[in-house]
């Protein structure tokens, strides 16, 4: 079996209405928004491009869906202020617009398997969706280089387990610690995080022989598969490139963890 669900799933592009917005931890914020065929055909693991309205900036900007309301048409996005165009979108409020474009890339495969959920830094908001929908037993693993956010809605939905690098909170270290520490077991991983963590994952899956998905993040210019921006190196070919490489943003984000080259 290879990269999750690479069906192309229909895409949209809305003008979506900010329903609320907070900041939920340094530098990191929530945001509600009013679409419409987004937040009915987005699934988890997905993400959409965000464009700024500051009109000198091109771009959008890429941000997994960290929550999914279908019935109030709604979608939820968690993400750090990393540059100008994360920093326009902190400072807009309730009723402003944004051009939206998604959903776009694949999602998690759901199996009722014992599993780890596993997230590093603002690779956490988008495992929060997963974490609502798998109907298995979940063990919800959560690395933080210092300050918690989004632990009262993953507790929601299972048992959660934290690591942190100065031992603020949970086990000092990494993901891979608070496993050991706390002598957890599961069939399967789904994660999301910086690459040393799904690196590290990865060998950790080989060596216990666990089946395991990985979410990368990664810069992305069109979001669209397009320009190959944002291609990481793969143990097959590529159908559209006919080299060992494979487009984040349209074969991805999602990816079982040998696909990939690290």
């Amino acid at each position: 079996m290879r990269t999750a669900d690479v069906k192309h799933h229909e895409k949209f592009e809305e003008t979506a209405i900010i329903i609320r917005q907070e900041e939920i931890a340094d530098n990191i914020f929530s945001m509600w928004l009013r679409t419409d065929g987004i937040a009915l055909h987005a699934k988890a693991g997905q993400f959409v491009s965000v464009y700024c309205n500051e009109g000198s900036r091109l771009l959008p900007r890429p941000i997994s869906i960290c929550e999914i309301d279908k019935r109030d048409c709604a979608i939820r996005i968690v993400y750090r202020v990393a540059g100008k165009g994360t920093e326009e979108f902190s400072h807009m409020h309730t009723g402003m617009h944004l051009r939206v474009v998604g959903p776009l890339g694949n999602g998690f495969p759901k199996k009722k398997r014992k599993a780890f959920l596993i997230g590093g830094g603002i690779g956490i908001p988008p495992m929060l969706q997963l974490a609502k929908e798998l109907n298995c037993e979940k063990q919800i693993v959560l690395g933080f280089r210092d300050e918690l956010f989004l632990m009262e809605e993953f507790r929601d939905c299972g048992d959660v387990y934290i690591a942190t690098e100065d031992g603020s909170a949970g086990t000092e270290g990494n993901v891979l610690d608070a496993i050991r520490e706390n002598g957890l077991t599961a069939d399967i991983i789904y994660a999301c995080g910086p690459t040393p963590m799904l690196r590290a994952l990865k060998e950790y899956a080989a060596k216990n022989k666990i089946e395991c998905w990985i979410s990368m993040e990664e810069r992305m210019a069109c979001g669209i598969g397009a320009c190959l921006a944002c291609v990481c190196k793969s143990t097959n070919k590529d159908m559209h490139s006919n080299v060992k490489n494979k487009r984040i943003c349209k074969e991805g984000p999602v990816f079982r963890a040998e696909e990939v080259d690290f």
